[in-house]
């Protein structure tokens, strides 16, 4: 058998491990649904490559996997299994658990494997750190270069309006690139440009309430710090409990936290989050039962689709493609060739085939998933899922192709999907930031293209180097 699915199945894996676990877990929640136990074992299976796989390469495509597993698997079961009575009544799984598995569990199990079908040895993902420190080498300001610029467009976006806007954000994740540059060099870390980046997204993120970015990002860092400094599991093991802490504090008090800050944006930081994590525990305590399993909506986003599964067709028809070409055409087209088009967080959709009534401040999306049934049903939308693993698998084996002209390009990846790659979000969104931010990695390469392109007498310089 070829390496098609390499990545998917990797030959170190242990396999008796893998299955003694499940025949364990099998026994120890015999009361559980078939259903629910083969969901948890996928996402068991997904994380576990994640986890072994980090510290060898950029882990897109086991990221999509493992939040794909988290938010559509593993959120549904808890809920399915008793967490659906400690939350509200609109945040509830609308239909049984076996309407829902039947379409969600192969939409899922499809989706990852259009992202492996072609990935061969994680093609995309791996890094040739020779070729780029060869090239860091040769242009040791293209760092703090990429992140100049990316402080420069993280500033200057607030002046825009929303379209142009969006354009600058994207560029300035570009200081992150430059931070990954840094610390793949043959040089010690520069602690003051790691300070400085990481310190303006979490400065950000507590401005805005928001964390996905700050997390999402973290991954992404400890990855390229687990590839330079190649460590062990267990290693990744104490930092993989330390995130989850961090990751659960978070979703646990950010509601509270985007209360005050709504009422005073003035006290928006680190200091009112401290506040509101004294007076949470000085109640009950942050990690009491109820407040974790109320927790688990942020987890699920089943219960959205089970919404949409609850409306449509019953109460909204299936779109049969109409939505969809609305979604293309806010990806793809520029607003001013369609003035009409959906805007990013555009309630309309979601309140016409999820029948939820969420205001315009309410930040929730279909999904993926969710927008495949409502355009194709069952059968269509489980298809559907299949194709759009492989489109984003397609974009990593482009960059892989041109990897050994542009060695730096694999690290341009996160910027990417560091937006696609979160499941819960809309369709019309991810693409939009799919195809803009290609546009804007692939126009920088050209703009640049002396400064990220490796020479081919450095190839053979390097290349005989190494022999010696």
């Amino acid at each position: 058998m070829s390496d098609r699915f390499s990545t998917l199945f990797p030959k170190s894996y242990n396999w008796l491990l893998f299955i003694c676990f499940s025949i364990v877990l099998r026994i120890i929640l015999i009361d559980l649904s078939w259903f629910c136990f083969f969901a948890l074992i996928v996402s068991i299976f997904q994380f576990s490559l994640l986890f072994l796989q980090f510290g060898k390469l950029i882990p897109t495509r086991h990221l999509f996997g493992a939040l794909l597993c988290l938010q559509f698997l593993v959120g549904p079961t808890l809920a399915y299994n008793g967490l659906d009575e400690y939350q509200y009544f609109m945040y509830r799984m609308k239909i049984p658990e076996h309407e829902y598995f039947v379409y969600a569990f192969p939409a899922v199990i499809f989706f990852i494997i259009g992202l492996h079908l072609r990935a061969g040895n994680a093609k995309g993902e791996m890094l040739d750190l020779d070729e780029i420190r060869t090239v860091i080498s040769n242009n040791r300001m293209v760092a703090p270069i990429l992140i100049g610029v990316g402080f420069f467009a993280s500033i200057v976006s607030n002046y825009f309006s929303s379209d142009l806007a969006f354009v600058f954000y994207l560029i300035g994740s570009f200081k992150f690139i430059g931070l990954f540059i840094i610390v793949l060099s043959e040089k010690r870390v520069n602690y003051l440009a790691l300070i400085l980046v990481v310190g303006s997204i979490v400065f950000s993120s507590l401005g805005s309430g928001m964390f996905h970015d700050l997390l999402t990002w973290v991954i992404f860092l400890a990855a390229v710090f687990a590839i330079k400094y190649e460590v062990s599991n267990f290693v990744k093991l104490i930092g993989l409990v330390i995130f989850i802490f961090i990751a659960t504090i978070i979703q646990l008090l950010k509601s509270d936290y985007r209360v005050l800050t709504s009422i005073d944006e003035n006290q928006a930081g680190f200091e009112t989050f401290a506040k509101v994590y004294q007076q949470e525990n000085m109640k009950e305590g942050v990690f009491n039962f109820q407040k974790l399993a109320q927790s688990n909506v942020r987890i699920n986003q089943g219960f959205i689709v089970t919404n949409i599964m609850f409306t449509v067709p019953e109460k909204e028809p299936f779109a049969n493609g109409d939505e969809l070409k609305d979604i293309l055409k806010a990806a793809f087209l520029p607003r001013i060739l369609a003035p009409d088009k959906l805007k990013a967080g555009d309630r309309s959709l979601f309140r016409k085939y999820s029948g939820i009534p969420i205001t315009q401040g309410t930040s929730m999306g279909l999904s993926s998933i969710g927008d495949a049934y409502i355009n194709f049903g069952i059968m269509g939308g489980i298809v559907f899922m299949f194709f759009l693993g492989l489109i984003y698998s397609e974009v990593l084996v482009f960059f892989f192709n041109i990897q050994s002209r542009f060695p730096l390009i694999i690290l341009f990846s996160p910027l990417i999907f560091y937006y696609p790659i979160r499941p819960d979000c809309e369709l019309q969104t991810i693409l939009g930031h799919l195809v803009k931010s290609i546009f804007i990695v692939f126009t920088t390469f050209y703009i640049w293209k002396n400064v990220f392109q490796i020479k081919s007498a450095e190839k053979i310089k390097h290349t005989d180097t190494s022999a010696h």
